[in-house]
């Protein structure tokens, strides 16, 4: 049933402290900020308002989760579903204004598109979905959300993937991957003219990286020489990096993701050497003995995924990037990426200085990138900004 304004909705009242979080531009109320919840159940669409009653705005609310608010609009809002319509139409206009040269790339980023726990990616004639909240789940939004997706984008399928963790911590029944719309599982896509083969229901997150799409470009312009790319996954980097070097090897743990990777090799003629193998271990050993390169990028996966964990991060890329700088001969590129929250770029400027000073090396910051831009940052939601690449000279 569409929502009426005539029908009053569950008000939950949050502290002074999640009152000024919301009217500083964030969207998140942490549970600790929660002062009552007025019959709210699961998943419901709630007025906030501050400990005096006053109203900030409409919100999903989750029962269980940390994150017991997520603010859908600063006003009150009769009909969520067609909110949900423009907003979506509102993430794909965006993308029209910033993509280029690609066929895949992000449609909607959740709360960075004012869309919280629904994430979208196109791989070409493809869409991945992930719900990732009670209220979005709900019967009825699913619906509106895989209606306007059909409808506005004329996919061949929708594939929805599942993150276990996410449901199990908003307490959603268990569900498996799978088609919601069509037969077809899996395409081609091409990303700064390179080809990629896209299988929907495999791979981590929605089966690529395309928050790294726009980087993969940046540092071919600066590769050469021969070249390692550490925790390769299915060959992003390794094939941007082909055209321009003499050699390229990738290195990652798991054989799948190599297998593809030999797979997107041979979709682009490229020759390029994988090797199964824990990264770390591996560039240790490469480190103190007779293996040199001239471009190295390090992707690795988040060290930090929570504040508590920055101190060992920061180690631990530090070692990973002093082994790196060990390895480079005089001229050399490292790209060095961090796709945790809690890594800030001042923290990983910081940690390269202090791996280029114990490695006996000087560098030069060519270029502080992020992510690609229909990953969009929103200045008052710092959670949306994640990624960060580091391209530097090092003699």
């Amino acid at each position: 049933m569409p929502e009426n304004a005539a029908v009053p909705r569950p008000a939950v009242k949050v502290s002074p402290r999640g009152a000024s979080r919301l009217k500083n531009g964030h969207v998140w109320v942490y549970r600790s900020d929660i002062v009552s919840t007025a019959g709210a159940t699961p998943g419901s669409v709630v007025t906030v308002t501050d400990h005096r009653g006053k109203p900030l705005g409409t919100a999903f609310y989750s029962s269980t989760s940390q994150i017991a608010i997520r603010l859908i609009s600063q006003d009150a809002v009769a009909d969520i579903s067609s909110l949900l319509r423009q907003r979506i139409a509102e993430a794909v206009a965006y993308r029209e204004l910033v993509i280029r040269d690609t066929d895949a790339y992000r449609i909607v980023f959740s709360e960075a598109d004012a869309l919280p726990g629904i994430i979208v990616d196109r791989y070409s004639d493809i869409l991945s979905l992930q719900v990732l909240t009670q209220t979005v789940d709900s019967d009825h939004l699913r619906q509106v959300l895989i209606s306007e997706l059909s409808e506005r984008l004329k996919p061949s399928s929708i594939v929805e993937r599942v993150d276990p963790r996410v449901r199990e911590l908003e307490s959603l029944p268990p569900r498996d991957s799978g088609l919601i719309l069509g037969d077809k599982t899996s395409t081609v896509v091409t990303m700064n003219g390179v080809q990629f083969h896209h299988d929907a229901l495999e791979g981590q997150k929605t089966g690529a990286f395309l928050d790294q799409r726009e980087n993969y470009a940046a540092i071919a312009q600066f590769a050469h020489g021969d070249a390692l790319d550490a925790f390769c996954y299915q060959g992003g980097f390794a094939l941007h990096l082909a055209p321009r070097c003499s050699s390229v090897t990738g290195v990652d743990s798991s054989r799948p993701a190599l297998e593809a990777a030999d797979r997107n090799a041979a979709l682009n003629g490229r020759e390029v050497e994988w090797i199964e193998a824990n990264a770390f271990d591996l560039l240790k050993d490469y480190s103190v003995s007779d293996h040199h390169y001239d471009t190295i990028v390090l992707d690795p996966p988040a060290f930090a995924k929570t504040k508590r964990d920055l101190d060992a991060a920061m180690r631990g890329y530090k070692e990973l990037n002093l082994r790196a700088l060990k390895m480079l001969r005089p001229g050399g590129v490292l790209v060095s990426c961090s796709c945790s929250y809690h890594v800030s770029p001042t923290d990983l400027v910081e940690m390269l200085a202090n791996a280029a000073q114990d490695a006996h090396r000087q560098v030069r910051l060519v270029e502080l990138r992020g992510q690609a831009k229909d990953h969009p940052i929103v200045p008052g939601i710092p959670e949306t900004s994640y990624l960060k690449c580091a391209i530097l000279s090092v003699s």
